[in-house]
């Protein structure tokens, strides 16, 4: 069954609404997990019936409301995903983050605004203060901006100060950002990031675990946090007082196994006193950008053969050592034909898929892998080869 309402919007799958209808039901992530993963998709979760969802221990008003959703909260967000750019993420999807995978509570299901595929990017949380000074922002800006040129997608919250000078930084310099919310992938807060928010969306990646039209509430942003530290291989904190919300953003990448960076300030300065509070609790100290790209190399190598792996696999090709553009004009037509259509100007993703008749999820995964193998470069949603 396909949604399409009659302005002629994108189809809407109905996997797609039954992932609705179960976030609607309000069970808890953890319950909705167990029973995606009893059933292997999100419509026969909800073809299996009231007994088997009483099972898995969803409530009598939850069972209730995956039968009888409110009709006004489903068809909005039926309608947001008549838009070719937005998404919705399943937790049984091949297309989930991996590293997400990994956090102790990750969410059910994303909702995406932008590009999906920059969720798979080795990125680096840039974290800090929504009151941050002058020099705050400014080294914000200058550690995303260069670890942007140096690869790394740079994610953030979306938040005024800290996070809104890290975005804005990797946008200037042409590289990948994702912004994780504590709202509706809809919804714009603060106000003031209106236009940083649609930037976003149109050149990197919006994402929120919230269905569209949820207005901010203050137990939203620290379960916001758990998501843009499970995301990134790394946290940066560039200041923060002792209560900031970006020191939960640190210890949750810590319990997640992942680097925490911090920048040490002025003594005199209460927006430091959290940075050296986590400097004192282990946290690495950095006062340069390469000393973030050096100390991330491993990991992002690691990252990478383990990407190419899944995505192989995916594609249904063999995992291994990765061949050069020349061999894949012999063996791997459908990688010819999208070498053939990159040039060395930048193309848009629509622009991929006209020239090489492929699926843009084609696209996207082809582009990935030639970009983890440093043959393409990606710049505001546009892609180009690198040599050859």
């Amino acid at each position: 069954m396909l949604f399409l309402d009659h302005a002629g919007g994108m189809p809407v799958s109905s996997e797609q609404e039954s992932l609705l209808r179960l976030l609607h039901s309000g069970a808890p992530a953890s319950l909705l997990r167990r029973l995606l993963d009893s059933h292997g998709s999100a419509d026969a979760a909800c073809a299996a019936g009231q007994r088997d969802w009483a099972s898995h221990g969803l409530s009598a008003e939850a069972c209730r409301r995956v039968q009888q959703p409110e009709a006004a909260a489903l068809a909005q967000g039926l309608c947001w995903l008549e838009d070719a750019n937005h998404h919705l993420i399943g937790w049984r999807e091949d297309s989930y983050p991996p590293l997400l995978r990994r956090i102790a509570a990750p969410p059910v299901m994303l909702f995406i605004a932008g590009d999906p595929a920059l969720l798979w990017r080795p990125s680096v949380a840039v974290v800090g203060s929504r009151s941050a000074t002058p020099g705050g922002c400014a080294n914000a800006a200058q550690f995303s901006e260069a670890l942007a040129q140096a690869g790394f997608c740079i994610a953030s919250g979306l938040a005024a100060g800290v996070d809104a000078a890290a975005h804005a930084a990797t946008l200037d310099a042409g590289g990948a950002t994702v912004a994780v919310i504590g709202a509706g992938p809809d919804v714009v807060y603060p106000a003031r990031n209106r236009l940083l928010h649609a930037q976003i969306a149109q050149h990197g990646a919006v994402v929120s675990e919230h269905p569209p039209g949820t207005r901010p509430l203050k137990q939203f942003f620290p379960s916001r946090n758990r998501i843009l530290a499970g995301l990134s291989l790394a946290t940066l904190v560039v200041e923060a007082a002792q209560q900031s919300g970006a020191l939960i953003t640190a210890r949750l990448a810590a319990d997640a196994g992942r680097e925490v960076f911090a920048l040490p300030g002025s003594i005199h300065n209460p927006m430091a006193r959290g940075c050296h509070r986590l400097l004192r609790e282990g946290a690495c100290l950095v006062e340069q950008p390469q000393e973030v790209v050096e100390a991330l190399a491993p990991q992002v190598q690691a990252l990478a053969s383990a990407l190419r792996g899944t995505l192989a696999a995916l594609e249904g090709a063999p995992c291994g050592k990765a061949t050069p553009p020349q061999a894949w004009l012999q063996d791997d037509p459908a990688h010819a034909v999208l070498w053939q259509a990159l040039g060395h100007d930048p193309s848009s993703m629509d622009e991929l898929v006209a020239r090489t008749g492929l699926t843009a999820a084609e696209v996207s995964s082809m582009l990935l892998t030639l970009e983890l193998e440093g043959k393409v470069a990606p710049a505001h949603g546009r892609y180009s080869r690198l040599g050859g």
